[in-house]
């Protein structure tokens, strides 16, 4: 148990750092963790219990991560709203239909979900390109904000990956730059994981298992936390220094090593 905990501990202070450099609030990397973590143990609902654990960590992730991108200045309300009233419909949407998708096939979904981001951002013009902050950012369309706000909260809440695998890239190709984009996904990710917990919390797992909340695990969620909340605090120093094109790069590098775990766990 001891074990369990430091090896989670540690993939917490990695979620950490990924929500402050990324946006990520925790999915891509805490998903595939905790379900290693539950296939190890106890095995029952195991991506269930991985994303349901994913959305709880990633509430207070986003959260902290967004108080410290707001004191940085990085965040645009014109930008955030009314998009994040739709993700948040979208989200209620999405964490309800996972509840009905099996394990297995939610497993599948995921890697899926990976794969076609990581061609898109390799092969679709927009996303790798450096950006000049001296040239504003083009507004986000009708369209983009009311059903694409929609479609991201619903298949972010649907695998428990917050939304800034979809809204960084929409971001980057409307002219932000890395560090920017990846400051506004972490806002746009707290309705998401809202939506998802309490939908998770109050589910019903296939074999009721000590220490959870319907298939939200808390030992897990708890050492999770441990590890990300000073790993947020030390993170948000360096955001900014880092080069654009570089950043936007370790973006996708880190999704293909996230995709390689799904992919060798579920093996």
């Amino acid at each position: 148990m001891l074990t369990s905990f430091l090896v989670l501990f540690c993939f917490g202070c990695l979620t950490g750092v990924t929500t402050v450099l990324f946006g990520f609030g925790g999915g891509f990397v805490t998903v595939p963790v905790v379900f290693g973590f539950v296939v190890a143990t106890s095995g029952s609902d195991a991506m269930h219990v991985a994303v349901a654990t994913s959305t709880a960590v990633m509430i207070v992730n986003s959260v902290s991560a967004t108080l410290a991108q707001a004191r940085a200045g990085r965040l645009r309300r014109d930008y955030l709203w009314p998009l994040v009233l739709f993700i948040a419909v979208g989200a209620v949407l999405g964490s309800l239909l996972a509840g009905l998708v099996p394990d297995g096939v939610l497993h599948l979904l995921f890697v899926a979900y990976l794969a076609i981001t990581i061609v898109d951002g390799l092969f679709r013009s927009g996303f790798l390109g450096s950006r000049d902050r001296a040239v504003p950012p083009r507004p986000l369309g009708r369209a983009t904000t009311t059903a694409g706000g929609t479609g991201i909260g619903a298949v972010a809440a649907l695998l428990g990956v917050g939304g800034s695998v979809l809204t960084v890239p929409l971001l980057r190709r409307r002219g932000f730059p890395m560090a920017d984009a990846a400051a506004m996904a972490n806002p746009l990710s707290v309705p998401i994981a809202l939506a998802g917990t309490a939908v998770y919390a109050f589910g019903s797992p296939a074999v009721a298992v000590a220490g959870r909340i319907g298939f939200v695990d808390l030992l897990a969620a708890a050492a999770l936390l441990c590890g990300s909340l000073p790993a947020i605090a030390v993170t948000k120093r360096v955001t900014g220094r880092i080069p654009d094109r570089v950043h936007a790069v370790a973006y996708l590098v880190l999704l293909v090593v996230v995709l390689i775990s799904m992919v060798i766990t579920g093996a």
